[in-house]
């Protein structure tokens, strides 16, 4: 990725944050940044709160952004409760703070399943 190739590691996640929108901007994709998103406990219509997500794009792709040292399985835990609660069906973990760009796509089925598998 082109920020990661410019930026390296070493940074705070607003700066890989920045570069980033600037990316999708080039783009020309549809983003939110640091969004309100309304959270969903199991099959109740009404949101119980509201949290900020990191990215969305095109209304579709939650992005959460990291930069540590290594990606934990809390951080792969934490998108896919995100992608729950946001009731989003596809999300991406990206992690800035390694030599190498590190991230993961995860996608939740209709059944609350969520499949892991990389592209």
């Amino acid at each position: 990725m082109k920020v990661h190739g410019f930026l390296g590691n070493g940074f705070q996640e607003v700066i890989y944050q920045r570069a980033l929108a600037f990316e999708l901007n080039q783009l020309n994709l549809n983003f939110q940044r640091e969004q309100e998103q309304q959270i969903y406990y199991r099959e109740c219509p009404e949101p119980i709160g509201t949290r900020r997500a990191d990215f969305v794009v095109e209304d579709k792709v939650l992005i959460e952004l990291k930069a540590t040292t290594k990606l934990e399985e809390v951080h792969k835990a934490q998108i896919l409760n995100y992608l729950r609660a946001y009731r989003f069906e596809v999300g991406l973990l990206i992690n800035f703070g390694e030599k190498s760009l590190n991230f993961k796509r995860f996608i939740m089925t209709l059944d609350g399943k969520a499949d892991t598998s990389q592209p």
